[in-house]
């Protein structure tokens, strides 16, 4: 999808109810919305298989009596307008959200004894006690509300779309005379034109750097742009046109800006046969030079069309979803294609009972997945879904424009489709066996360290700080699944009696803060979406550290009564040498496993992100530190230097990211003075 900043396609929603060198440009090698503690690359599929819902079992008729008196006596007060209905258990934990046309009617169907029901209902009608409605003006807003309600409750009964991340776009600013190319995501505030979504950040960086051969267009930052002197190495590269030093002047760069932007917008093909016109052009009159500029510029659009893999002939803008179920799990894979162009696919493992078919499971996720992102004006399906008319009108009124929804028979829409259904079935394939492989991981490491039985959730801790300064503490989570980064944690130490330095102390607050919280939920706990198919306790807690870590750790478990929690420490080889760790238990003699052991290497891999994590925790608080101190903190650097260095490079960050050569060639600041800045900026954390 393609539009300006001012466009706004959430708007009628909200209307709805609802719960290294200078030299180079840094955004080159960081991306600016990607934040360095955050876990693990955009890129990684970290979403998990839920857990098998049970379904055996009978119910009994007294708590199906019980349920059924609660559901009768909301039928009693129920309007026959349409609405949403949320069913409560005796905790107040919402056990399933549903609307309906005519919510009296509805609950009336799960009121009556006599009246066959799977046992996945009668499950839900035993446990419920409360009834609670919300009534809505139309069916399409209780759509819609109901799919907020989902995603914000996670109600056990539902299908529950998992994972669910923001999509990025490619920007294209319009705030500055030479426009900048950029990868978003967040509120599409800033002027400009938007291309996406795709789906990921690999995507999109693949694209820009592709686009930045093609058409030349700037990637740095504005106030890096205004410090500039001379050309920076893209432009040496040919990445960039130099506009920043009028390499390029005002007419041309709009042009190339122009040629990117249509070319996005779907006029490939008129974009290429531009290119080539001038290539021949250039060609003709013999200057071989700017003739192979152009080549170069058309072999990279051939290469963004070549990594898109399939790019449909007649589809211009939409989203297809195909759903593969297997083995009690499901697998929603979806493909973005915009302006004729395919922008990534992204599979989902959405959490649904074995009873859902998959027309029910598809039917609940496109409502959710819709909650909070602009739909296209094609939706193309693998399977019918049962209300497919209610829910493009719904999409439509969040869109402003009309949307269709359909389960195409033949074409090429169908040939999308099946495509779609082959990469479900494919990584379904691929999660079911990573799944197998961490089970075994887990089975054998419970069998090296004598556990009682294979851990489901293992916590890793660490600690990160300089001389005690911005001291901070981080948990990393690992389960069944692999990692589990939407559970990671960091604690900004914030005992002031804590000796500088102390890792003791510190992890004493850490590990304090994290059990107490588990041992005393707050009282608004329960008001939080929960994840009930991972556990919240940790089997097996590991620690950074040797014996003496080890006993300091216990003896904080010790204190906090946790007995059912088994404790490791992972201790350092020689000379920090990997595959000569240490292991150290409670009671227990030393553990020294092969280097080559599997087991041994899960161990690295764990004590590895927690310290990955740690790091970047840490110096993302360091950064903000330096940034609201200022340069005045650096030992040497007075009023006339801190105004050199300002007015050489434009701004704090692009100092901070500067090598200690280009802080040399500031004036009046001294060989000994840039590797004071420099080590200021990038000490090593203790």
């Amino acid at each position: 999808m393609v539009h300006d900043s001012t466009d706004n396609p959430d708007e009628r929603a909200r209307k709805l109810p609802r719960a290294a060198a200078s030299d180079v440009p840094p955004e080159t090698l960081i991306a600016p919305d990607v934040d360095p503690a955050a876990p693990g690359g955009e890129d990684e599929d970290d979403s998990r298989l839920p857990d098998i819902l049970e379904e055996s079992g009978a119910v009994g008729e007294e708590p199906l009596a019980t349920g059924h008196e609660a559901i009768e006596r909301a039928v009693r007060l129920a309007p026959t307008s349409p609405g949403v209905y949320r069913m409560l258990n005796a905790n107040a934990d919402v056990l399933y959200v549903g609307k309906a046309k005519n919510v009296k009617k509805r609950l009336s169907n799960y009121a009556r004894q006599s009246a066959p029901q799977p046992a996945r209902i009668l499950r839900m009608i035993a446990a419920t006690v409360t009834v609670e409605i919300v009534s809505t003006n139309t069916e399409t807003e209780a759509l819609l509300l109901e799919a907020n309600l989902i995603k914000q409750l996670r109600p056990r009964f539902n299908v529950q779309l998992r994972d669910d991340k923001s999509f990025p776009y490619i920007l294209i600013t319009g705030d500055h005379w030479a426009p900048q190319i950029l990868k978003h995501r967040g509120a599409q505030s800033r002027p400009g034109r938007y291309f996406g979504p795709f789906a990921s950040a690999g995507a999109v960086n693949r694209t820009i750097t592709a686009l930045q051969r093609a058409f030349l267009i700037r990637s740095c930052t504005d106030s890096f742009f205004e410090s500039r002197t001379r050309p920076c190495l893209l432009y040496q590269i040919r990445r960039c046109a130099g506009p920043c030093t009028r390499e390029i002047d005002f007419g041309g760069y709009t042009t190339l800006v122009r040629e990117a932007s249509d070319f996005l917008s779907g006029k490939s093909h008129a974009v290429k046969q531009e290119l080539a016109g001038e290539m021949e052009k250039a060609a003709g009159e013999l200057e071989f030079e700017r003739a192979a500029l152009y080549r170069d510029r058309l072999a990279a659009l051939s290469a963004i069309q070549s990594q898109q893999g399939i790019n449909p002939r007649t589809v211009e803008e939409a989203d297809v979803f195909a759903i593969h179920q297997e083995g009690g799990f499901s697998c929603v894979e979806v493909f973005f294609f915009r302006t004729g162009q395919n922008w990534g696919n992204r599979a989902y493992f959405p959490r649904a009972e074995k009873s859902f078919t998959p027309e029910e499971v598809l039917g609940s996720f496109l409502a959710q997945f819709y909650d909070d992102k602009p739909p296209p004006r094609n939706i193309l399906l693998s399977h019918e879904i049962e209300e497919s008319e209610l829910l493009a009108n719904a999409l439509a009124i969040k869109a402003g424009h009309k949307v269709e929804v359909t389960a195409p028979k033949r074409g090429e829409k169908k040939e999308l489709v099946i495509h779609a259904l082959t990469n479900a079935r494919e990584a379904l394939g691929r999660k079911l066996a990573d799944t197998a492989t961490q089970s075994r991981l887990l089975e054998a490491m419970a069998a090296t360290l004598s556990l009682p039985h294979p851990p489901k959730r293992i916590e890793v801790y660490d600690n990160s700080h300089i001389q005690g300064t911005n001291a901070v503490g981080a948990m990393i989570v690992a389960g069944p699944d692999g990692f589990v980064k939407n559970q990671y944690r960091k604690f900004n130490i914030k005992s002031e009696g804590i000796t500088p330095g102390d890792d003791f102390a510190m992890m004493r607050e850490v590990l304090e803060r994290r059990f107490k919280r588990l041992i005393n939920p707050p009282e608004d706990a329960g008001t939080k979406a929960k994840d009930d198919d991972f556990p919240q306790w940790p089997d097996l807690v590991i620690i950074d550290g040797g014996r003496g870590q080890l006993n300091a750790v216990r003896e904080i478990f010790t204190t906090l009564g946790l007995n059912q929690v088994s404790l490791m420490s992972v201790a350092k080889g020689p000379d920090r040498d990997a595959g000569r760790e240490t292991l150290f238990m409670p009671e227990r003699e030393a553990i020294k496993l092969e280097p080559r052991d599997p087991v041994l290497y899960f161990i690295q891999r764990l004590r590895d992100e927690a310290h990955r994590f740690v790091i970047g925790s840490h110096r993302k608080l360091r950064k903000k530190d330096i940034r609201e101190a200022g340069l005045q903190e650096i030992p040497g650097i007075g009023p006339s230097r801190k105004r050199a260095l300002l007015h050489h490079f434009g701004t704090l960050k692009e100092i901070e990211r500067a090598s200690i050569a280009d802080l040399g060639k500031v004036p009046g600041v001294s060989a000994e003075s840039a590797r004071r800045i420099f080590d200021y900026f990038h000490p090593q954390p203790g």
